[in-house]
């Protein structure tokens, strides 16, 4: 195996700059994203362990709390929500000489609470993200697109600090790199990814353990919910693309929470033929959220953009604040376009 001297090689990002701004630092706060998902929760909690491993005091925030579904990876529950705060959080929060996003491309992506932490922070600020377009965030950008996880950049990050790989370092780590690939087979997934892995795997991360909490732990709504948005399922451009759409009203029969509808988008991705898939959520506040999915040359990256959204060339979200009808026709119409401008048909 290779030593963590040898390992540094593998990366596109020069990680000095990030020891340098992290050798100061004493108390630490890691925002993650709003509806936070594995890798923005497994990377910042990993993050948050490492640097306490250094001696230093971090807190992880968030302006949504932990969906039920990723709990294992904060057991203790200290992954603090923002506007929901302890005394004790907030004292932390006000008291932090360093702010870090992980996963984070955009300020929209943080929520207004992490928005306005972020605007009137003082000290120094780092972001660490794999997404190809986005509001600029941190003063220290740690950013490579062609990364498969966030993940994986944390990985990096963490052995430039020098910090020794255990289990309860590695699996945050694992998790993050395995969700945001999709288990490995997604096509961001590279050699690196698995060096990375056997790396984490070596440190005591059972492979079947992290399976089985993150694919066999469906909720009772998921599955009901899975029923209900294969029966708004319809093709459009000429049966290449499927689009969905769920209702704050389709959750409550359900018996789903929001976190229940993540990654349904993919579902369509697995019936035969399909190029690419949209699915329109109706969000709790009135405004519609669309996941773009892509395994062709349609760039789902410079389609969120166009809705002020944004993520990567193959999976990527917008959000509209139109009424919902409204939102799924232009979510609908701009996804065609998209398709026919990169694919030229």
């Amino acid at each position: 195996m290779n030593t963590q001297s040898e390992r540094a090689t593998w990366s596109s990002i020069d990680w000095r700059p990030f020891v340098d701004v992290m050798r100061d630092a004493k108390r630490v706060v890691i925002c993650a994203h709003i509806r936070p998902d594995g890798d923005t929760l497994g990377s910042s909690i990993a993050m948050a362990r490492a640097l306490q491993k250094l001696g230093k005091e971090a807190l992880v925030v968030d302006s949504y709390p932990v969906p039920p579904a990723l709990r294992f990876l904060d057991p203790e529950g200290r992954v603090a929500q923002l506007g929901a705060l302890s005394p004790e959080q907030s004292a932390f929060v006000e008291s932090a000489d360093l702010l870090m996003a992980i996963d984070v491309s955009s300020a929209a992506q943080l929520g207004p609470e992490a928005t306005q932490l972020f605007s009137n922070f003082q000290g120094p600020s780092v972001a660490i993200d794999h997404h190809e377009v986005g509001d600029p965030l941190g003063k220290f950008r740690f950013v490579d697109p062609d990364a498969d996880s966030s993940g994986s950049l944390v990985f990096e990050a963490i052995e430039a600090l020098g910090v020794q790989w255990t289990r309860e370092l590695a699996f945050p780590v694992y998790t993050a790199i395995a969700t945001d690939t999709g288990m490995f087979r997604f096509a961001s997934t590279n050699s690196g990814t698995f060096r990375r892995a056997a790396v984490l795997v070596d440190a005591g991360v059972r492979v079947d353990e992290v399976y089985r909490l993150t694919n066999e732990q469906e909720s009772f709504g998921r599955f009901k919910l899975l029923g209900t948005v294969a029966s708004t399922c319809e093709r459009f451009i000429d049966g290449k693309g499927v689009f969905m759409r769920l209702t704050q009203e389709d959750f409550q029969r359900a018996g789903a929470i929001a976190s229940d509808s993540e990654d349904l988008v993919n579902e369509a991705l697995s019936v035969a033929g399909t190029e690419v898939a949209t699915i329109a959520i109706e969000q709790p506040d009135g405004s519609v959220k669309a996941s773009f999915r892509s395994r062709c040359a349609m760039n789902c990256a410079l389609l969120a953009k166009s809705f002020n959204g944004g993520g990567h060339q193959k999976a990527a979200g917008a959000t509209l604040k139109l009424p919902f009808e409204e939102a799924c026709r232009r979510f609908k119409e701009g996804t065609e376009a998209r398709y026919h401008l990169d694919c030229g048909k």
